[in-house]
């Protein structure tokens, strides 16, 4: 059998899904990023996730895509800049370790790009022309499809919506001030109820608990978030978005916010913006990397 590979790096876990030619998906492992130790252990974890998938399902091994954290060389195959978190990955060569280890070809996008394109090719804007892709996650990724193709831009940071400056002045994990992932990250939601109460919980604990100051957080995140949607929607006339990531679980204390900052100042061209749930949930990355394996390939 035929199968594409899809690797998911994140700053805690690293997911690997075997993929058939049309993009089903045949199998799936979990496995520790390793982000600590840096750039070969994080790849080599995920080839030997690979290489167990391949001999458990009796798969043929045509390609591997990748999506990883941080800004990538979509063409050069190296992360180019990452965040605090990993050590020895800013520089690092993904395609080639994967190419050397495999023997096949391999192919980096970064992680929300990659997110966008498994919607937008299998999930819930499938057939959709023009999509900004949101994750709220650790951190607050972006990413756009245009005229029915990603949009990486010229430097390949194109739709990073989470660092864009503007909301208000708490020091961003990337090194800048007032980034939106300083309010709608988890990290961020976590830390800002802590501020307020003096106790220290997750954002998937809080988002349990919903009692006043935790709705008082998400309050505070739900309309940042609107406003950059309106960004985009002003911007590139950008009107549908899809949403993932751990805190998008939340999205019922969230939506509140984020509805009524849209219904105060709508985008200009007087189009709605639908705001629409990831529907591939955990394999959209993973899926979105194959895709565009299957792309680079011909669709073989």
């Amino acid at each position: 059998m035929k199968a594409f590979a899809g690797v998911d790096i994140g700053g805690t876990t690293t997911q690997v899904a075997l993929c058939t030619p049309d993009l089903a998906v045949l199998d799936r492992l979990e496995t520790a990023t390793r982000a600590d130790v840096g750039g070969a252990a994080m790849t080599g974890a995920a080839v030997d996730a690979v290489r167990l998938l391949l001999d458990r399902n009796d798969a043929r091994l045509l390609g591997v895509g990748v999506g990883a954290a941080g800004v990538v060389d979509p063409v050069g195959g190296r992360v180019l800049v990452a965040s605090d978190s990993f050590r020895g990955w800013a520089g690092f060569a993904v395609t080639a370790a994967f190419e050397a280890a495999l023997g096949v070809p391999a192919f980096l996008d970064n992680d929300v790009n990659a997110f966008l394109r498994g919607e937008a090719t299998a999930g819930a804007v499938a057939g959709e022309r023009h999509v900004l892709g949101m994750t709220l996650g650790t951190g607050v990724g972006g990413a756009l499809w245009l005229d029915g193709a990603l949009y990486g831009g010229p430097h390949g940071a194109a739709g990073e919506i989470g660092h864009v400056p503007g909301f208000g002045d708490l020091p961003c994990t990337c090194g800048g001030r007032g980034h939106l992932e300083t309010l709608a990250s988890g990290r961020a939601i976590a830390a800002r109820y802590a501020e307020r109460t003096g106790r220290v919980v997750s954002a998937h604990e809080l988002a349990a608990a919903a009692d006043p100051d935790a709705l008082a957080v998400y309050e505070e995140a739900g309309a940042a978030v609107a406003r950059a949607l309106l960004v985009t929607a002003g911007l590139l006339d950008v009107t549908t978005v899809v949403l993932g990531g751990g805190v998008s679980r939340a999205w019922h204390l969230l939506a509140p916010a984020v509805h009524r900052a849209l219904a105060a100042e709508p985008p200009v061209s007087g189009q709605e913006l639908r705001v629409l749930p990831a529907l591939l949930g955990g394999d959209a990355v993973t899926v979105g990397a194959a895709a565009r394996v299957r792309t680079e390939l011909g669709g073989v």
